[in-house]
């Protein structure tokens, strides 16, 4: 038994039970000076004691369990870790928390949870009124990412100001081809006088800008179209700073950190707007029927970049498939999600397990295509592959992700990815939702819990939300 310093919790129960320190330590068995050294550790509490106050009083032996601080200390920083907050929370100060004063830290655990119920049943019920976005918006607390989704949200994914500024861009570098890292360098060196390096070693960092020498750093790990991104994205940010400090202060960001993250995505769609300019990129996407993997190769990128840009297709004059466009880890963390409309992405109780980009993962590099269907009878073409960024050699770790494009039923005809479905037969689809916090599907065989302000009725077909009914049987 490693040493226990438990003063607070002997003190908790010697008043619990309105007990002076003589009459503990005659109880147990030790001198006075002894009890009072350990209610103010200054010595542990060993095996021997913990075992006379169980005989003496049957103390749950629980009570001074290491296993129990362990777990009262991660539901601590899971409650504590909240930026809203506006304060760091130390492991050591949590640990303190936790064993000397565990009753305080269960109560601010519950406090926690119950905060959160409280959103998510006020959210999931705004959902059913119809409500739903600007609920979650009011109700949630945002971090910049979400600041920042939400900002590109709100403009249907479509920055009219960059795609227009990176289309003139890319007329005057390479009217016809796709715009190579050679094209961009030299731009970068003609125009700033900016010199591009690829690092010899191996660095995290992608893009590195040395505003003092001129030089922009590229990591050597980058592929030739990862590189044209890079340098686009440094283009940007030297040549738009009026236009994207502009679209930042509009958009009214509470804090630094969310307007530094917007840059860097307006940035980025510059980055991306200039790479596949957007009447060249949607030409080519009508004529190929949106197939994924030829834009890429013709364009000279990957797979989830191609997604990007086709969730952004929404030109007035000339718009594309109206896509969403999402992507998520083996855990269902969502770290991207695109909607050129009102497609919306649930921030309540996770997403479908029905949905196919879970299915994704099962068959990494291969392209799988479903029919969805809302319970508001809305149906959707949703397609979904994995993807993989491995920056190290053997044995490093890679991150695999699922990403997926999915537009309303109304546009299969136009997607190369309807051959082969059955897209206007109803019965044909899968049954979804967003989530089953706000789903409304009784009869769902993956359900993991009841929906959000609904009577539970128990029965024998609903022991999936009994966790022990299984294991009675």
């Amino acid at each position: 038994m490693k040493k226990a310093f438990m003063g607070i919790r002997l003190k908790r129960l010697r008043e619990e039970r309105r007990l002076t320190q003589q009459a503990v330590a005659s109880a147990i068995g030790i001198s006075l000076s002894y009890l009072n050294q350990l209610e103010n550790n200054q010595r542990p509490l060993t095996i021997s004691v913990l075992l006379k106050l169980n005989a003496a009083f049957g103390v749950d032996v629980q009570l001074f369990s290491a296993d129990d601080e362990a777990r009262l200390i991660a539901d601590l920083r899971e409650a504590l870790s909240d930026p809203q907050i506006g304060e760091t929370i130390s492991t050591a100060e949590l640990r303190e928390l936790a064993v000397n004063m565990p009753a305080v830290g269960r109560v601010l655990v519950s406090l926690n949870r119950r905060h959160r119920q409280a959103i998510e049943q006020t959210a999931a019920l705004a959902a059913r009124l119809g409500e739903d976005r600007q609920a979650e918006t009011a109700m949630l607390p945002s971090t910049p990412y979400e600041e920042v989704r939400d900002f590109f949200y709100e403009r249907h994914n479509y920055i009219a100001e960059l795609d227009d500024a990176a289309e003139q861009l890319a007329r005057e570098l390479n009217p016809s081809a796709a715009t190579a890292p050679s094209v961009l360098a030299g731009h970068l060196q003609a125009r700033h006088g900016v010199t591009v390096l690829v690092d010899r070693a191996a660095t995290d960092a992608h893009r590195r800008f040395d505003p003092s020498s001129r030089t922009v750093h590229l990591s050597r790990r980058l592929k030739p179209g990862q590189q044209a991104f890079q340098l686009a994205t440094q283009i940007a940010l030297l040549t738009l700073e009026r236009e994207l400090t502009h679209l930042v202060d509009g958009a009214g960001f509470a804090n630094a950190e969310t307007r530094s993250l917007a840059r860097i995505g307006l940035a980025n769609y510059f980055a991306g707007a200039l790479i596949m300019p957007y009447g060249r990129f949607l030409a080519a996407a009508k004529q190929r029927r949106y197939d994924i993997e030829l834009l890429g190769q013709e364009f000279g990128v990957g797979f989830e970049t191609v997604c990007h840009r086709l969730s952004t297709l929404q030109r007035s004059a000339a718009r594309g498939v109206p896509f969403f466009f999402i992507r998520v880890d083996r855990a269902g963390n969502i770290s991207k999600r695109q909607s050129a409309t009102d497609f919306h992405f649930s921030r309540i109780g996770g997403t479908c397990p029905l949905w196919n980009v879970y299915e994704a993962f099962a068959s990494p590099g291969r392209i799988l295509t479903q029919v969805a269907r809302m319970p508001d009878e809305r149906t959707y073409l949703w397609i979904a592959r994995t993807v993989s960024h491995k920056s190290a050699g053997y044995g490093s770790l890679s991150k695999i992700f699922a990403v997926a494009l999915g537009c309303d039923i109304r546009h299969a005809d136009e997607i190369v990815y309807s051959r082969g479905l059955n897209v206007h037969d109803p019965a044909s689809a899968t049954p979804i939702g967003m989530g089953c916090k706000v789903c409304e599907r009784a009869d769902c065989p993956q359900r993991a819990f009841p929906p959000l302000g609904r009577p539970l009725v128990i029965d024998d077909k609903q022991s999936l939300f009994a966790p022990y009914a299984a294991s009675a049987r």
